[in-house]
């Protein structure tokens, strides 16, 4: 298994309201100077921290027998879990795991209570909770790299790490189908490092296999994926379609990161779900979210695939005068988060119906 580690990862949400205001720029700053990073420790056999046990809740962020971030809805309390739901979503957060002091290890520490709690009131509250749709959401909590491993000179340890990351969700993705699914049909969602991982998962367990009958749809964004990533699972062309994958990472209009072989790369438009180059205007996309999770915004995002990315106009919020950068890739599921709980809801449906 080999890992892509030219890539520059923002690793929050920098729109998250538990973000303060110096945090947001301090972050797109980190954004645009992906070459100034503290040196990681080395990685090293005996120092590897204590594995998950999945049979334990308080290594799952998110998981239908316990009420958690990912249940709530914008704008309301939270939810009951739905236990009885006949959709399975199994989510795996992008990286957290970004302090810059008193790093021991290149990966995660499960019992960090600190990085966890980060976990859950940033992406499982602002991106898992965009899948639970008529569906029970399942977010590991893993082992995962620390965010400077994806641009680290050293590329030995990095890989290690991220080795070390997988091995954690592929144990989780394991014991949620022996322990819970219980037949049900399911959703691989994941943004960035969960990207990282979620797409040699769907190439090893589920591409070309029984399970993948059960596979509603996979959303694999933040990362670049291949249109040819798995021989079986294609990308999504229509809204409805099932069985296949959706991906795209967004950038500020006019922009484009500098890579061979722009059109091998699978691009979704996550306001028309298809592959085409048709600009879509604010208007046609749902309610987007910005740093307070109960406030909504409409009317705010536009978008259009560009060769390899997906093209917004820059946003007009307060304090958007100071987003500069041209990676929008933080808000890769806020930005759509009403346009992608539709989907889950519309993809389940044509499911059922045999579409």
């Amino acid at each position: 298994m080999t890992f892509n580690l030219n890539f520059c990862i923002s690793p929050i949400l920098f729109f998250s309201r538990s973000f303060s205001f110096s945090g947001m720029m301090f972050f797109i700053f980190i954004l645009a100077s992906c070459n100034r990073y503290q040196k990681l420790p080395l990685y090293q056999e005996s120092a590897i921290p204590q594995p998950p046990d999945y049979s334990q809740l308080e290594y799952w962020a998110a998981h239908p027998e316990k009420l958690d971030s990912s249940d709530r809805y914008p704008g309301k309390k939270p939810l009951a879990n739905d236990m009885e739901a006949p959709v399975d979503v199994f989510f795996i957060h992008p990286t957290t795991f970004t302090k810059q002091k008193k790093i021991r290890f290149p990966n995660a520490d499960l019992k960090d209570s600190g990085l966890n709690l980060k976990t859950d009131k940033t992406t499982i509250l602002f991106q898992a909770s965009a899948f639970h749709n008529g569906t029970r959401v399942f977010a590991p909590r893993y082992r995962q790299a620390h965010f400077n491993n994806y641009f680290t000179k050293d590329t030995t340890s990095a890989k290690k790490a991220f080795e070390l990351a997988y091995e954690d969700v592929v144990k989780a993705f394991e014991y949620y189908l022996s322990e819970y699914n219980e037949g049900r049909p399911f959703i691989i969602a994941a943004h960035s490092q969960g990207t990282t991982h979620g797409v040699p998962l769907i190439k090893n367990l589920i591409d070309g296999r029984a399970l993948q009958n059960k596979l509603v749809a996979a959303y694999l964004i933040g990362m670049k994926v291949n249109r040819n990533a798995f021989r079986f699972i294609k990308p999504c062309l229509q809204p409805e379609e099932t069985g296949c994958f959706t991906s795209w990472r967004t950038y500020r209009k006019g922009s484009e990161p500098d890579e061979n072989s722009a059109e091998e790369i699978c691009v979704t438009n996550p306001v028309s779900w298809t592959m085409s180059a048709d600009y879509c205007s604010q208007d046609k996309n749902l309610p987007s979210l910005l740093r307070n999770f109960d406030e909504i915004h409409p009317g705010l995002i536009d978008a259009q695939i560009s060769p390899s990315v997906l093209w917004v106009t820059k946003p007009k919020f307060k304090g958007s005068f100071f987003l500069r950068t041209d990676n929008y890739h933080p808000a890769d599921i806020n930005f759509f988060y009403f346009s992608i709980y539709k989907n889950v809801g519309d993809r389940i449906d044509a499911y059922f119906s045999g579409k």
